[in-house]
């Protein structure tokens, strides 16, 4: 690699404070491994939406524990739910899920 290659900045400009922790809450929400290995099956279910009762059978977890992490996702902004009858159908926001990409994407790289 040369001198100069080692010189070219990965991002366009430093975070703001205030974009710094917003994208920080993202990211700490996703560096749990249960919280995000639910993104990943939320995100890679059948039609994009993953029903609670999907979810479940997958973690040797209590129920609660799987709603506790479902909630620091959804607070986090990087899930959304809807309630049908007794069930709770949750969908990832690929918006937000870009953002926090192109944070980590060096200049001129594809996100």
């Amino acid at each position: 690699m040369s001198k100069q290659q080692r010189c070219v900045p990965l991002v366009g400009e430093p975070l703001a404070e205030e974009r710094a922790g917003e994208l920080a809450r993202v990211f700490k929400a996703m560096g749990d491994p249960v919280r995000l290995r639910l993104l990943s099956l939320i995100a890679s279910h059948a039609g994009g939406e993953a029903c609670v009762c999907d979810l479940t059978g997958a973690f040797d977890l209590a129920g609660p524990t799987i709603s506790h992490h479902l909630k620091v996702l959804r607070e986090a902004g990087l899930i959304v739910g809807e309630r049908r009858g007794t069930w709770i159908y949750y969908r990832a926001r690929p918006e937000v899920l870009a953002d926090a990409a192109a944070v980590l994407a060096p200049v001129g790289a594809p996100v």
